[in-house]
C-alpha cells in the first residue's frame, strides 16, 4: 500500500465507532489465504452460502465459486451478512471453468486438493499441511466433485464415517474439515498469515463496506490530497 492508501485507511477508520475498527485491525491477523475453498457447480444455494459463512468465522478470506450449469446467488438468510467480509471469486466465463480455476490456482502457487471418498483419498487426520498453500475443493452432494478436478488432484481428502450413510452434507463437510486444518495451522510454524499489504487492502474494502457513501468520502480525501 501506499502511504496515501495507508492514510485514506486511517481517514475512513474515523468513520466508524472504535469498537468496530478495533474489532477489524484485531480479525484482519487471523485471516489467512494458506487455505482457499473452492465450490464446484453448488446446485443448492444454501448450502453454499452456509459454506461461505464457515469460512468466515475460521479466517478464511478467499472463496472460489465456479458456475458450470449452475449459477450461485448468495442466500442472505443464511449467509448473514458474512459474504462482506470475504473475497469472493467467480469463474462463469464459459461453460466449463473447472480448467480454468484449478489453472489460476496453480498459478497463484496453492496444490489442488479434492474432498473425495476415493480410496485413494487420505483421512483427514492423516493429511498434513506443508508450506504449499491448499485449494480445497467441494462438489455437489450428489455426485460429488467432477472428474476434471479429481483426475488432477494433488492430494485426495475424506471425513471417516462410521454410519450407514455414506456422505455428509457439503456445509458440514466444509466446517469439520476447515475447523480441523484452521487449528492445526494456527498450532503451526507455517507462515500462515496475509501480507500487511494484503492485510491494508482488505482493511480499505471492509471500511467501504461499513460506511454510507463512502465513495464520497474517498472522492474527498483524494481531492485534498492530491
Amino acid at each position: 500500500m501506499t502511504r496515501s492508501n495507508s492514510e485514506l485507511i486511517k481517514y475512513l477508520s474515523e468513520f466508524i465507532t472504535p469498537l468496530r475498527w478495533h474489532n477489524m485491525e484485531k480479525i484482519i491477523r487471523n485471516r489467512t489465504r494458506y487455505i482457499t475453498v473452492v465450490l464446484e457447480d453448488i446446485f443448492q444455494p444454501h448450502n453454499a452460502s452456509a459454506v461461505l459463512r464457515t469460512c468466515e468465522c475460521l479466517g478464511i478470506q478467499d472463496v472460489h465459486i465456479i458456475e458450470n450449469k449452475n449459477k450461485y446467488n448468495v442466500n442472505p438468510d443464511v449467509v448473514l451478512g458474512s459474504d462482506k467480509w470475504i473475497t469472493l471469486k467467480k469463474y462463469d466465463s464459459d461453460e466449463w471453468n473447472t480448467s480454468a480455476a484449478i489453472s489460476h490456482l496453480r498459478k497463484e502457487g496453492y496444490k489442488i486438493i479434492a474432498t473425495s471418498l476415493s480410496g485413494k483419498a487420505k483421512f483427514l487426520n492423516e493429511f498434513e499441511l506443508g508450506e504449499t498453500p491448499i485449494a480445497l475443493f467441494f462438489g455437489t452432494e450428489l455426485t460429488g466433485l467432477t472428474d476434471t478436478v479429481l483426475d488432477q488432484a494433488d492430494d485426495h481428502l475424506k471425513i471417516p464415517i462410521y454410519g450407514f450413510t455414506d456422505s455428509y452434507n457439503i456445509s458440514v463437510s466444509a466446517a469439520i474439515i476447515l475447523y480441523d486444518l484452521v487449528n492445526r495451522l494456527h498450532k503451526s510454524e507455517i507462515p500462515w498469515q496475509l501480507t500487511r499489504t494484503e492485510q491494508n487492502k482488505i482493511l480499505l474494502q471492509w471500511l467501504k463496506n461499513s460506511i454510507k457513501r463512502s465513495d464520497l468520502l474517498i472522492k474527498e480525501f483524494l481531492k485534498n490530497h492530491h
